[in-house]
Order: C-alpha cells, then sequence, then structure tokens
C-alpha cells in the first residue's frame, strides 16, 4: 500500500477515488464531478485557515453537498434552447418569439439601459459584480473596500429602480 497523502487533513487518495466516483454518479458527468470536488476543496482549505475542522472527511462530504446544491441551484437560473439549426422545422414557431413579445423586450432593455447609464459610477459596478459576476455582497465589500451593508443597499436600491422601470412599461 502507497504512502497517505494528506491535505488539510484529508486523505487525498479517498477523494480522488471514492468521493470523485460518488460525485460523479450523482451529477452524471466526469468533469462537473471534478470541478465540484475541487470548490469542495478550496472550501475547505478557507475553514481550515480560518479555524480547524476536527472531521475533515466528514467536513468534506457536507461540503461536497452544499456544493452540489449551489451548482444545482445556479444551472436551473438558465433555460436551455435548441440548436438555430433545429428551429427550421414544425416546432420553430413554438421556440421563437412572436413579433409583440420582440418588442416588448427590446422596450425592456432599452429601459434598463437608461437606468443604468443614470446610476453612479460605483453603483452600476456593484451591480455588475451582484448580478454579472455572481459575487455576494460581502465578497462586493472586500473586492470594493466597502460595508457588506453599503453594498447590500447599493443592490437593492437598483433592483427597485430596475423594477419601478419595467412596471412604467407594462
Amino acid at each position: 500500500m502507497g504512502k497517505i497523502i494528506t491535505w488539510h487533513g484529508v486523505d487525498l487518495r479517498w477523494a480522488y477515488s471514492d468521493l470523485l466516483k460518488g460525485i460523479q454518479r450523482r451529477t452524471g458527468c466526469a468533469h462537473q464531478a471534478g470541478d465540484v470536488l475541487h470548490d469542495s476543496l478550496l472550501r475547505l482549505a478557507l475553514t481550515v485557515a480560518r479555524n480547524p475542522v476536527a472531521q475533515p472527511h466528514a467536513y468534506l462530504r457536507t461540503v461536497v453537498g452544499t456544493v452540489m446544491a449551489d451548482r444545482y441551484r445556479d444551472n436551473a437560473r438558465w433555460v436551455s434552447l435548441p440548436d438555430y439549426d433545429d428551429w427550421s422545422g414544425e416546432d420553430s414557431a413554438a421556440v421563437a418569439p412572436s413579433a409583440e413579445r420582440i418588442v416588448q423586450l427590446r422596450a425592456c432593455l432599452a429601459a434598463a439601459q437608461r437606468v443604468f447609464d443614470r446610476l453612479p459610477a460605483r453603483r452600476r459596478e456593484v451591480f455588475w459584480l451582484f448580478r454579472i459576476d455572481g459575487l455576494s455582497c460581502r465578497e462586493i465589500a472586500e473586492r470594493l473596500g466597502l460595508s457588506v451593508r453599503t453594498a447590500e443597499n447599493h443592490v437593492m436600491r437598483t433592483m427597485v429602480e430596475l423594477r419601478d422601470a419595467e412596471e412604467l412599461m407594462i
């Protein structure tokens, strides 16, 4: 039997064999399983840097479950569309939006753009980091040197302005 290689108290042979196989069974994809494991190991390292973990294997399993739930939630936000090649068939009317819907979407986008154009640079940056880059308010605050409360206020005020602009379109 080979030498046990540990990292922050975790046997890496166990992590990259048994744990990875279990993640792959749950995700159905070797690449996603590797991503989940690596994200989980990073979260473990960040946690261990702050306070020691008594049972690193059990903690890592819990983190894997959390990472998978986060990924599932993030993926649920996106809707899969068929390839453009498939739109030429009989179902193309069901996939393509109507002309009225396209006009409505363009008007909403124009209203959103007007809101963004009027935003102060800092609020625009905070909202971009939150919505587009997916950072938490705490991460934004650390990156920009703000308080978490200020970052939250920037996000909320921008969301309210966008909602108000959308209500004007209806």
